[in-house]
């Protein structure tokens, strides 16, 4: 791997010796800070000289720890000098063992039952269960073993900002540094590239990813909606549009609560979201069988099949009933703050634009989507669970077929 400049500060962080670290070393802040590319000499030099035994490498799963860490760390040591089992998670790299592990809920910490282990890296930490995290302190046994870290911000809730980041938890904890990056301290980005991921993030988004504080959601979810740079109408359509993009169906399926399906297109740069189907049965009076909606997806998608038919994973019986009709439904990644980040980021960009005519509901609740601020005084962050299904939807969509690193460009 080719390393660009790094700054003074990430210097200081990569030279100081190991020995000379906490048993808990985080680098946390903005995103594009220069956390992840920075981790990889530190834990480089961590595999080399550290303590002996199994290390760890954790993160929300396999899949983005490669897209993360692996793909640069292998091209860092070159392929000689590693294999990796993606099936087993298992590397192997300057003769040390080193398993990958992914977190994605608290049962996850099954996998470090048993484990005695001499060092851990943990990517995108805040997004880690705590039980996990604690399960993975308890089995850094060996003498000296440390546990290295990069995050960006979440809510001043969060087990990880209570109990080792503020001053408070540093001076009660004493086993922790903590390193704050902010986007001026990555000296390889230009000021073109930082003027462009700024104009990214708006509000609190803007506060968490940009300024790397962690601070509360409140208020409007998608405040950065635009009426007219997010919506179109047919002339706005480039010219060959339906030949050029990629066709999705995105659907949030309801029983006692609204059905919803998006007709969404991908011209690998904008997602337009060209029409929709809506059936409130509580508001109309009557419920519909599933077979009913199937024939009306039927109805909805026309004689233009869709690349893929994405469908909220817990509506099993939907996704049958639509099998038999010789649809493919994928699941939807329901990962729903993620989905939201990643949703609000194409809204800032106006890389997401909706039909002004045609999607009448979809409008309707972009602008009323709020955050359920009871729920944030428990610490738990969520949109208010109410005419929210075409935003759902769309979620679905974004999460589950964008890849992240497209919202970077």
């Amino acid at each position: 791997m080719d390393f660009q400049m790094f700054g003074e500060k990430m210097i200081r962080f990569i030279l100081n010796p190991i020995e000379q670290d906490a048993r808990i070393n985080i680098l946390e802040g903005s995103v594009r800070s220069g956390k992840t590319v920075g981790m990889i000499p530190k834990w480089l030099n961590y595999i080399k000289n550290g303590p002996k035994g199994l290390l760890v490498i954790t993160g929300v799963s396999k899949e983005t720890i490669y897209d993360n860490v692996l793909q640069d760390l292998f091209n860092t040591v070159g392929a000689a000098n590693y294999k990796y089992n993606a099936q087993t998670g298992l590397i192997k790299i300057y003769g040390r063992k080193i398993k990958v592990i992914g977190a994605k809920d608290e049962g996850s910490e099954k996998y470090l039952r048993g484990k005695t282990l001499a060092g851990a890296y943990c990517d995108e930490l805040s997004l880690m269960p705590e039980k996990f995290f604690k399960q993975l302190l308890n089995r850094l046994s060996v003498k000296g073993a440390k546990l290295y870290a990069t995050t960006n911000p979440d809510h001043p809730y969060h087990f990880l900002y209570t109990e080792y980041i503020t001053d408070e938890a540093k001076l009660k904890n004493g086993m922790v540094k903590v390193y704050h990056f902010e986007l001026d301290d990555n000296p390889s980005l230009d000021e073109e590239y930082k003027t462009f991921i700024r104009s990214a993030y708006t509000g609190f988004w803007y506060m968490r990813m940009i300024e790397g504080l962690w601070v509360v959601a409140q208020g409007a979810i998608y405040d950065m909606w635009d009426k007219v740079l997010n919506t179109f109408v047919d002339e706005d359509l480039p010219l060959g549009f339906k030949s050029l993009a990629r066709r999705y169906v995105s659907i949030d399926v309801g029983t006692q609560n609204a059905t919803v399906y998006l007709d969404c297109w991908d011209d690998g740069d904008t997602v337009w979201i060209l029409n929709e189907y809506y059936y409130d049965g509580r508001a109309e009076g009557k419920q519909k069988e599933n077979s009913e909606y199937a024939d009306e997806l039927e109805m909805f998608i026309g004689d233009d099949y869709p690349i893929a038919i994405i469908v909220d994973p817990s509506a099993a019986s939907f996704k049958t009933t639509i099998r038999n009709r010789g649809f493919r439904p994928k699941d939807a990644d329901n990962e729903v703050l993620e989905g939201i980040r990643m949703m609000s980021t194409m809204i800032a960009k106006r890389k997401l634009r909706v039909h002004r005519t045609n999607c009448p509901n979809f409008l309707k609740e972009v602008s009323s989507y709020v955050w359920d601020e009871k729920a944030t005084l428990r610490g738990v962050e969520q949109p208010v669970k109410h005419s929210d299904h075409c935003m759902d939807a769309a979620r679905y969509f974004i999460k589950t077929i964008i890849k992240p690193r497209r919202l970077e460009s």
